[in-house]
């Protein structure tokens, strides 16, 4: 597939940025919010020579954790213990983030909902079923809506 050309050369040429690498959010609590990404939701959290070395300090002084999805997206973790709680209505989004969505295998999606109820994860919606797939919607320690999605099964 050829790469379209930028003809004006007022930005970056389309393709010229591969892939998301990371996404950083700000946690209040992070033993949390380490339990709930490493151990809830399965991520593989960073250890030992897989931290980035611009990262170790931090890491070892336990202001940041970070995870990798298996498609290689780095999530860091940076604490903030003088985070402002969300607003108390879910629905106010505190963050012009919408979500972060994880993909998982259509076969695996009824396990994950059981996952979130025995955790007693706080639900937005869902689940959801569009002709994209299912989904489902809840928030991490942080009032941070994450979503669970699918591809429709054929």
């Amino acid at each position: 597939m050829a790469v379209q050309q930028n003809q004006t050369n007022k930005g970056l040429n389309i393709g010229t940025l591969k892939r998301v690498h990371h996404i950083a959010l700000n946690v209040k609590n992070m033993t949390v919010s380490r339990h709930f990404y490493g151990e809830i939701l399965g991520l593989h959290e960073l250890t030992g020579d897989e931290v980035p070395s611009t990262l170790k300090n931090l890491v070892s002084q336990g202001k940041v954790a970070n995870f990798v999805t298996p498609d290689g997206l780095v999530l860091d973790l940076f604490w903030e213990p003088d985070l402002l709680p969300p607003n108390a209505d879910p629905k106010q989004q505190f963050t012009r983030a919408n979500h972060l969505a994880f993909h998982i295998d259509a076969n695996l999606f009824d396990e994950a909902l059981e996952v979130l109820k025995n955790n007693k994860i706080t639900i937005d919606h869902g689940p959801v079923i569009r002709p994209t797939g299912r989904g489902i919607y809840f928030y991490d320690p942080d009032g941070f809506m994450i979503e669970i999605r699918c591809d429709p099964i054929h």
